[in-house]
């Protein structure tokens, strides 16, 4: 009776045992592999620089298409996982990264970089990532939160042995060399795919992929075809498509949210801008420092020194910030947090010794650890978790768009002043400015909502999500989790 029960209610084994360790072990890896890759590519700047013969400008477009695709690819990347599935997409992020790679090694010109390492790598890498992610919230229910967290520790693995690797292989065989040495790294998000096979559930259970909905304005194609309308007519074959056009950018660009939601909407802003300083430091700091007469080994140690501080601080902060203490105040936390990142750029411009430089490094990865492990939770609870998928993939849309035209734009200053100090007072501003935004409107707009239930005498049931513009009326306690957790991918 047990067993039976069991299968009515569609009980999975594999779910948060056996396997499920495995799959999460690979996740760690994707992680590593693809979030983590990035940060390297300070390492091969200079060298670049002189192979092409390209300014600071030209040659920072190829770590920004990188990181611009590997974040903006989401929404893509969602489509395919729920045509194919994650195993398939993640797979196919392995192949594409290892023949971006490859092909770079290969490029005649710093423009074909942009193509090859800077798209197609970038697309492999997002594709594997969020795959990775996505098939993590069916292997586990009641334990996904944990593995979220260890899976994070990929990217904390990754910032600290991807840059060592990178002086060590560059100093013995060049940049062309590395590349095609990193096509092949690259390649075992492959084996990490395979490994993630799919789950055969019972119904009902969990972890089973829902049914879609019926489709809005199929009732009305319905009723159109009952009076004796031709599918094929091609009023109703435009009002067709308009339709499904509609529903994609409603179920993957939530801009209803953006526009009805003002925490949503000053979240996004906030954090787009904040975008614009927030990868300087990664993409610059090796070059500033061997600029400034720093050893090779040494400005490479640099990243590394972020990364490693990064495995221990960033679960901590986690579970600080699940304290019920800050439940409704993680906004304040992440504003503050972004401040800090941004006062500790000015540790840079007062002096450019090593000694400095690693004090900037433990400062920055402190700071980096609470926006990291905070950006997303924070948006969970801007918005309900119904629609945190589409919210999602808005929010990550428009970072992308900053995180691609920001290095590019400093680079260009750099190169017109010959001042590598603009990096870090372009940073500060941009981190500062936005930190100052979201906390202020924040807190405007909470006075704002507490003004409105006094004045509505609503005090018995107040919001649960402070910052949404919801209705007043109370919601249940019991919310539905989708079946996929996103997890940090700063």
């Amino acid at each position: 009776m047990p067993q039976g029960e069991a299968a009515r209610r569609g009980t999975a084994k594999p779910q948060d045992q056996g396997w499920a360790w495995m799959v999460l072990l690979a996740a760690v890896l994707l992680q590593g592999l693809t979030l983590g890759f990035p940060c390297c590519i300070g390492v091969f700047f200079t060298d670049l620089q002189h192979e092409f013969q390209a300014s600071n400008s030209q040659t920072s477009w190829f770590p920004s298409i990188m990181v611009a695709v590997l974040h903006g690819g989401g929404p893509l990347c969602s489509i395919l996982v729920e045509r194919f599935g994650c195993r398939f997409v993640v797979m196919l992020g392995g192949l594409l990264s290892g023949l971006g790679m490859v092909s770079s090694s290969f490029c005649k010109s710093i423009s074909q970089l942009y193509l090859t390492a800077g798209l197609i790598t970038g697309l492999g890498s997002c594709f594997s990532f969020q795959g990775g992610v996505t098939v993590l919230g069916y292997y586990f229910v009641r334990w996904r939160t944990l593995a979220n967290a260890v899976a994070s520790t990929g990217v904390s693995l990754g910032f600290t042995l991807w840059p060592l690797l990178s002086q060590h292989l560059l100093d013995e065989m060049g940049w062309r060399n590395t590349f095609l040495i990193f096509g092949g790294i690259l390649l075992n998000c492959c084996v990490c795919g395979a490994i993630m096979r799919p789950i055969q559930m019972a119904s009902g259970s969990p972890a089973q992929s829902a049914k879609p909905e019926e489709e809005p304005g199929s009732k009305a194609e319905e009723a159109q075809l009952s009076n004796g309308a031709s599918p094929y007519h091609p009023v109703l074959q435009q009002h067709t498509r308009r339709t499904k056009c509609f529903q994609v950018l409603q179920k993957y660009l939530a801009f209803d949210i953006f526009c009805q939601n003002k925490g949503y909407q000053i979240y996004t802003i906030g954090v787009t801008w904040m975008m614009m300083g927030f990868a300087l430091p990664h993409v610059y700091l090796v070059p500033y420092a061997i600029h400034s007469g720093v050893e090779e080994h040494k400005a490479a140690l640099l990243i590394s020194i972020i990364g490693f501080i990064n495995i221990f601080i960033r679960p901590l902060t986690g579970l600080l910030s699940g304290h019920r203490v800050f439940t409704g105040r993680r906004i304040y936390l992440f504003s503050l947090a972004t401040l800090l990142c941004g006062l500790s750029n000015f540790i840079c411009v007062i002096s450019a010794e090593f000694s400095v430089l690693i004090l900037y490094c433990v400062i920055l990865s402190i700071a980096m650890s609470g926006v990291g492990a905070l950006v997303f939770q924070v948006l969970m609870d801007v918005v309900d978790m119904d629609r945190f998928s589409s919210a999602l993939g808005l929010f990550t849309i428009l970072e992308s768009i900053t995180l691609l035209i920001g290095p590019p734009l400093t680079g260009l200053l750099v190169d017109i002043t010959s001042d590598f100090h603009y990096v870090f007072y372009n940073s500060s501003f941009f981190l500062i400015s936005a930190a100052l935004f979201m906390g202020l409107s924040f807190c405007a707009l909470e006075k704002k909502n507490k003004l409105r239930e006094a004045s509505k005498a609503c005090l018995d049931n107040p919001s649960k999500y402070q910052y949404s513009e919801t209705s007043a009326e109370p919601k249940a306690e019991s919310q539905s989790l989708p079946a996929v957790e996103y997890i940090t991918s700063i």
